[in-house]
Formats: C-alpha cells, structure tokens, sequence
C-alpha cells in the first residue's frame, strides 16, 4: 500500500514538472516588432486556479495590447513579492496581507486589481486524523507550511483575533510540493493551501481512505482582500499606460474563464500539459466564488476600494502583531488608477 501511494505520489510530482516545461510561452509567441515584453510571476507553482492568465493569453489580449506576457511560477507570497522587487518579474500575484507586511520591510510594490475580494487562506486536515474544523482545532496543532510563508502570519492572527494563543501553533518547515504528500501519509498534521486545491487534496486523500477536511478561513469571519495584480512604485510611474493595457487584457481571461471553465481548462493545458481538466474546472468553480461578489458585479472584476484596503491593513497591524507606527499607510498599498474605465463585469 505504502508503495503504491508513493508512485502516486511521484506521479504528481511528475505532473507538476510536467507543467512547468512550458509554462508561460505560448504554441507560437509572439515576436511583433514593437512587442512590449513584460514577466509575470505568479504566487506558487501553476495550478488550476490560475487559468485566467492562461486564458487571455491563449486568446491573444495581451498581444492585442501590444504586450508579450510570459508567465513564471512562484513559491508562496514571500517569492512572488522577492521576484517582483529585484525584477525578476514587472508585475506579480501578490496579496494585500503579505504586502502590508512586506512594506515594513521597504518594498514598493503597490496593488493595482484585486481579483480575490474573499481571502482563500485554508488549513487542510484529515478525518480520520486531526480533523480541524473550527478556529480552536488550530491549538495544539503542528501545521506543515512553506519556510518565509506569509499565510502562517494570517493564520496566527485569525487566531489572535478568536481569543486564541498562536504560540500554541506550531509550524513544521515543509515545501510545498511536499505538504499534500506529507499530510496523506501522516508525517504532517495538517497544511495549509488555498481552498481552491480541495479538489486535488479530496481526491489524494479519498485514495488513503480518508477525508480531507479544510477550514477556510473567510467562512469564519476574515474579511480580507486577498491576491491581486501589483508592481513596483517606479514601475508604474515610468509605464503607467503598459500597467493599463495588462490589467485589461488579464481581467477579460478572467471573465471569459468564469463563462466557460472547460474551455479555459483546455487552454491553459497548452501550457501546463501535466494538468488534469476535470480538477481545473472545479478549482474555477471555488475561484468563482473568491472573484465574483455584490462589488465586482457592480463594479466589474479587479475592482477595489481604498476603505476595504484600509479595513485589510488595519487587521494586519491589529492582529499580526505590527508596530503601528512603522506599518504602511493604506494609501501606501494601492494604485486605483489603473482599473478598466469601462467595467470587465464577469
């Protein structure tokens, strides 16, 4: 049994590599003269949830703005912040809590769109295991997480903000390629993923004949803005109108993936082959349901406002334990100038 779960196991990991041989080049890039060519890093390895930036470059959007996009994977907030910073990479994935903190620490970066308005931020269990369902089960816990991960800052203060101890938390250093392996075969307690990888992990640990149990964070009060589209203050000062024409071109991928997902699973396997489909369209069926709220329907996918960032900030200094006095500026956070005059509604 152990051996068959670890061929398993290498066939994920096979899949992933997979993935990667081409990830970001499209089947004939384009080499236009005049070709704007820009890098954007995305906040982990390339997973269903990020078929709308695949989508719109399958569809050609960014090179009807004149951009040639290609796509890098990240390894966690901490990564795609470090490879929008040194350059690596113009724009990047980033999200709103690991970039406040980020700013105490001197980056630039600045949001632009925010394409999760709900927070995914999830701790994944097994049942039979520690079964966590509810904030408490997050005491005593050993939870397996990236090294320079942001999302164990969150989660420590989710619980400060429940009354619990974070101290009583305890984190075990673990890639994230290794986390789901880990908590299958029981050397790892619980981890933790974006929701959107519930389908992945359901479907691992239905295979150990267990159940995979998530506690999504948002389901028990955190409200905050999550990932977005952001890039350095002098990035967007010397190419404001490039900025525009990426988030434009981006949020229609976004808004075509939503309209048809097995469409936009196709697509992005051109890119990512290691991919299977059917967990695609479920991850874009939960990324529906982070994207698409009261406010983007009103006002169009990507869309923001200053007061929610500064609602996100303020949670931060709060109850990540930030000295208030070197914090950010929540106007520090945000460029609102760069949103689709004619709204991208989904």
């Amino acid at each position: 049994m152990m051996f068959r779960k670890t061929k398993l196991f290498t066939v994920v990991a096979a899949a992933i590599v997979a993935g990667f041989t081409i990830l970001g080049q499209s089947p004939a890039p384009a080499q236009a003269q005049g070709m704007k060519d820009l890098t954007f890093s995305l906040d982990f390895i390339v997973l269903g949830r990020h078929s709308p930036w695949y989508v719109a470059l399958a569809k050609g959007y960014y090179k009807d703005e004149g951009l040639n996009v290609k796509i890098i994977p990240g390894k966690g907030s901490a990564s795609v912040i470090s490879n929008v910073e040194s350059g690596i990479a113009e724009l990047g994935f980033v999200d709103v809590p690991s970039l406040t903190l980020a700013r105490t620490n001197k980056s630039t970066i600045k949001m632009v769109a925010i394409n999760y308005q709900k927070a995914p931020y999830s701790v994944f269990s097994l049942d039979p295991g520690a079964n966590v369902t509810k904030p408490k089960d997050l005491e005593g816990l050993t939870l397996a997480s990236a090294p320079g991960s942001f999302v164990t800052n969150i989660i420590k203060a989710f619980m400060r903000s429940h009354g619990l101890d974070p101290s009583k938390l305890k984190i075990q250093g673990a890639a994230p390629s290794a986390q789901i392996p880990m908590l299958a075969s029981g050397k790892a307690q619980a981890i933790n993923f974006f929701i959107m990888t519930k389908p992945a992990i359901t479907r691992i640990a239905k295979r150990s004949g267990k159940q995979a149990r998530s506690l999504l964070l948002a389901d028990f009060g955190l409200k905050l803005y999550s990932n977005g589209i952001g890039a350095k203050e002098s990035f967007i000062k010397n190419n404001p109108e490039v900025v525009r024409k990426f988030v434009r071109a981006s949020l229609k991928g976004w808004k075509d993936t939503f309209a048809n997902p097995a469409e936009a699973a196709k697509l992005q396997k051109q890119y990512a082959k290691g991919l299977n489909e059917q967990i695609t369209i479920e991850e874009i069926a939960i990324l529906k349901k982070l994207a698409v709220t009261t406010d983007t329907k009103k006002n169009g996918l990507g869309w923001f406002s200053g007061e929610k960032i500064k609602a996100s900030r303020d949670y931060m200094v709060t109850n990540a334990g930030l000295d208030a006095s070197k914090a950010p500026k929540a106007t520090d956070l945000y460029d609102l100038r760069f949103l689709p005059k004619k709204p991208i509604l989904p």
